[in-house]
């Protein structure tokens, strides 16, 4: 059999069972967690291989670390942040980054669709990245590895948008449970995160894609909590004062890793180089920490297991905490390929040590070992990073099979969550999406309109009438044209106030009195909206929103009348732009012809 002649047989049989709609997205599901699952492993596989032929270790021992030399810690991060940033550069931009923002602009914008060069392309960038000592996780880069296969597939078989959504989503959620050994979390990450939809229909094949990774992974790894530590439990109720406090700070530190990443990433788009000079030098910074803190390379699996136990100096906890916060920054900040999930973890668990130590230290009798804080810290801030509390909460229980401490971890990750998202309203996800224009916050939806400019679709010639016409000459204005409103202006075409067709309506029953009494400027409304034509059309949808209205004026900065712009031209450009986008995004995906 030829593989045109395979492909052919795929498609058909899809085409019969597509249309048992239930059994059909259960099967592709577990096909999906089954190649996810396969997916992680072969991702750890990378980490380990690289690893061993940079070091000679397959991971970061803190002991061998301080042995090397301190040019080969210098050396060996730089390199591979010159190697990292060729492959985004050359080969697929998406594999910048800590990959989720990604994943969820796909789903948002392009429903669901992910080039399938993105599995190559951020399994060996990110492995590469993480290899050579690059400050990042695992979980961003298997969600878009993940997100990716279930998208290829999805594509491959010629589903529905809402289907293909729902397979990107089985994609994710099958990446995390594989990687972390922990299925609940995988599908809560995806519904609460990437999808943003409990919905039974995108729930249930979720679900069973997570669990059938979940399987893959502990066939070959095994089923083993990632960190092992001792039962922690709740010691006295008053210790929940303590866990609401190191809330708070958690939320602090989650927005000054979100705006510190912000801040180094637009300090980075400012350098006029090629990208692999700027990943290079990244990983140059990178190393120079390392050679102090050697427990900011890689995913830091050792350090933490280290704070949760209790074995690491509490002198060092602060220090630490700042160095793996620049280091996890200028990684990414630099356009390297990592997540950020790991270094929440590890900027949770020093936190955690430093509030536990403090708390012991001011109230003994009541206080838990620092260890305790340390696992309420980790997800704490995950909580304030990310702004999804249930997913934090059941991936640090199942990380760590400790049922004990669940009521601390809940009150830290909610009161994380609540207070960075008071202060910060974007996660370190959506903030990177926002400032391209998607707000996931307004129906994930792309916000199209942000970059469009009032003067671009403006009407430039409104209707205008002075203020002493009079009611009859008004109505017979409005009867000749189709205008839904007139503007009130003077003679220097300064706004005087609109009036709408309502207005005019409620009038007619008393026209035979009123229409010597009433003039133009009498039913004139002055505090309708206006906007100037360096706004943006965003800016008009929100006036539009506060009331029922048909167009709003345009004025300059002396109030005087430019045009006028109408609901119908909004809507208009708005399908223009998303079109223009749509087109943009599959010319991207066309072979290029040589």
């Amino acid at each position: 059999m030829t593989v045109e002649s395979i492909k052919a047989f795929v498609l058909k049989a899809n085409d019969r069972l597509r249309r048992s709609t239930h059994v059909y997205m259960i099967l592709v599901a577990l096909t999906i967690g089954i190649l996810g699952g396969y997916g992680a492993i072969l991702f750890r596989v990378l980490i380990s291989t690289f690893q061993n032929l940079f070091w000679h270790v397959p991971d970061f021992p803190l002991e061998y670390m301080h042995s090397l030399p301190w040019y080969w810690i210098v050396a060996v991060p730089t390199a591979g942040g010159a190697v990292v940033g060729a492959i985004v550069h050359f080969f697929a931009s998406e594999a910048k980054g800590h990959g989720v923002p990604e994943v969820m602009e796909a789903v948002a914008l392009r429903e669901g669709r992910i080039r399938p060069r993105v599995v190559v392309a951020k399994a060996v960038a990110s492995s590469l990245c993480i290899a050579s000592g690059g400050s990042v996780g695992r979980e961003g880069p298997i969600v878009q590895i993940g997100a990716a296969l279930g998208s290829s597939v999805g594509q491959f078989l010629r589903v529905g948008p809402g289907r293909l959504r729902t397979l990107t989503g089985c994609g994710a959620a099958a990446g995390i449970a594989a990687t972390f050994n922990a299925p609940i979390a995988g599908a809560l990450f995806a519904v609460e995160i990437v999808l943003g939809d409990f919905g039974v229909p995108q729930f249930s094949p979720i679900v069973l894609a997570s669990v059938a990774a979940t399987v893959v992974s502990r066939t070959y790894l095994g089923n083993f909590p990632t960190f092992d530590i001792p039962s922690y439990t709740l010691v006295h109720p008053a210790e929940l004062i303590g866990y609401g406090i190191l809330g708070c700070l958690a939320a602090l530190v989650a927005i000054a890793f979100t705006t510190t990443l912000e801040f180094v990433e637009d300090r980075n788009d400012e350098v006029d180089i090629p990208l692999p000079f700027k990943t290079a030098f990244g990983g140059l910074l990178v190393g120079t920490i390392a050679i102090v803190f050697p427990g900011v390379f890689g995913v830091g699996h050792e350090p933490v297991n280290m704070i949760l136990n209790g074995l690491s100096p509490w002198t060092l906890l602060l220090p630490l905490l700042v160095a793996k916060l620049l280091a996890v920054c200028i990684t990414l900040g630099s356009g390297g390929s990592g997540g950020i999930f790991a270094p929440s973890l590890f900027l949770g668990a020093t936190l955690g040590a430093l509030v536990g130590n403090a708390v012991g230290a001011i109230a003994p009798e009541f206080a838990g070992p620092p260890g305790a804080y340390a696992l309420v810290g980790m997800g704490a801030v995950v909580a304030g990073t990310t702004h999804a509390p249930i997913t934090a909460i059941l991936i640090i229980f199942e990380l760590t099979n400790s049922y004990e401490i669940i009521l601390p971890l809940m009150t830290s990750c909610i009161v994380a969550t609540l207070l960075s998202s008071r202060l910060h309203p974007e996660s370190i996800y959506t903030v990177k999406l926002l400032r391209r224009g998607v707000d996931l916050r307004a129906g994930q939806d792309i916000n199209v309109l942000r970059a469009v400019r009032v003067r671009e679709v403006m009407h430039d010639k409104p209707v205008t009438v002075a203020p002493g016409m009079a009611l009859p000459a008004l109505i017979s204005l409005v009867a000749r044209g189709n205008e839904r409103c007139f503007y009130v202006v003077d003679e220097d075409r300064r706004l005087k106030g609109v009036i709408s067709m309502t207005e005019v309506q409620a009038l007619l029953p008393g026209m035979d009195v009123l229409k010597d009494l009433v003039l133009a400027s009498d039913i004139a409304l002055p505090d309708w909206p206006r906007v100037s034509p360096d706004d943006t059309l965003d800016r008009v949808v929100a006036d539009l929103d506060g009331d029922y209205r048909h167009e709003i004026p345009v004025l300059d900065s002396d109030g005087v009348l430019m045009g006028s712009i109408r609901t119908e031209d909004v809507l208009t450009r708005y399908k223009q732009e998303v079109l223009r986008r749509e087109v943009a995004t599959s010319l991207e995906h066309q072979p290029v012809q040589r």
